[in-house]
């Protein structure tokens, strides 16, 4: 039997709920699910320019997971740009944490 998921902390929220090229219509395009941790890992290594360690420490998850998320963010993101695919920001099963976010924690 598996280990159970870790809840991670996720702090940054999409401007929109999907990406996609314009002039084709959703129907027409194959589409890839982009995790709300998935997010979060690209807006603290990315846009943030944290290390993989901070970042890690932030979602309150091991460096190697923190890996593991963050490359298959960059791999989703990628082949929806050269592929052509809608990238859909999914929000379930995760909380966004306030008291957390705005360093009252």
């Amino acid at each position: 039997m598996p280990r159970p998921k870790k809840q991670r902390r996720i702090c940054g929220r999409p401007a929109f709920s999907c990406y996609k090229p314009n002039g084709v219509t959703m129907r027409e395009l194959e589409q890839v699910r982009l995790l709300p941790e998935e997010f979060e890992a690209l807006r603290l290594a990315d846009m943030l320019s944290l290390s993989q360690q901070d970042a890690a420490d932030k979602m309150e998850i091991s460096r190697q997971t923190f890996g593991n998320i963050i490359a298959s963010a960059r791999f989703k993101v990628a082949s929806s740009l050269v592929e052509g695919k809608a990238l859909i920001l999914k929000e379930d099963e995760q909380e966004f944490d306030n008291g957390y976010c705005n360093g009252s924690k």
